[in-house]
């Protein structure tokens, strides 16, 4: 049986083929793509929130998201437990909503990145990150708004209830200001709820799937997940 992945189509996202592409096409699962307007989830497995710029990033980046149809189901299918994955824009999004603690702000250099970045993985056992042995990994990023911040009292908390996912690294697993693209406090690049079945990533896995571009280490995120569901 092949899991299915329910991949989020806003006006504005940019990387929902590449989610698709990433799952159907190179890992072999089930995916479908659903509307924005649309309540139905289509019984997947698990939601992924692509990156992009959902309704043009206006007010600011997910506020408006948050409010599509799709989301009152996506909120539902969390709260039962249903696995959900926000990728860049999506993480946004996740945050708008409430399902992740936090906010996002410009980046530090007020400049759009766009780089391969390595990423020390900072709790192996979750189901995103399960099938992980290497203690880094290399995925790109392409953001202008990733700066991940949260208050202090959040960040303990996170901390504490090991809800930090990734943090951006070195190729060693050296955790330095040099090493953040974006002035992520405590260079946190993903995260996930106290339950721990949804997670919230601004670096891109599925760019980094694909044999063909020498690039495969987020597959490992994603086969961890179905590694979860089977």
């Amino acid at each position: 049986m092949k899991p299915k992945f329910g991949v989020v189509v806003f006006p504005g996202s940019n990387c929902d083929y590449d989610a698709y592409y990433a799952m159907k096409k190179v890992l072999g699962y089930d995916a479908e793509f659903l509307w924005h307007k649309d309540k139905d989830l289509k019984n997947s497995d698990v939601i992924i929130l692509p990156g992009g710029f959902s309704y043009g990033d206006y007010l600011r980046t997910g506020a408006i998201a948050r409010f599509s149809p799709i989301m009152d189901s996506v909120y539902s299918f969390a709260e039962k437990g249903g696995i959900v994955m926000g990728i860049c824009n999506g993480f946004q999004i996740l945050l708008e909503i409430g399902l992740l603690p936090g906010v996002m702000l410009q980046n530090v250099s007020l400049k759009f990145v766009c780089k391969d970045v390595y990423l020390r993985i900072e709790n192996n056992n979750t189901i995103f990150t399960k099938d992980i042995s290497k203690k880094t990994i290399k995925v790109p990023v392409k953001h202008g708004e990733g700066n991940y911040f949260a208050d202090e009292g959040t960040i303990k908390s996170l901390e504490e209830n090991s809800q930090i996912l990734f943090r951006y690294s070195s190729n060693e697993g050296e955790v330095a200001e040099v090493y953040n693209p974006n002035g992520a406090s405590k260079n946190i690049a993903g995260i996930m709820n106290k339950r721990q079945n949804v997670m919230g990533l601004m670096p891109h896995p599925e760019n980094a799937c694909d044999p063909v571009l020498r690039k495969t280490d987020g597959a490992l995120i994603f086969k961890s997940v179905v590694q979860s569901l089977f």
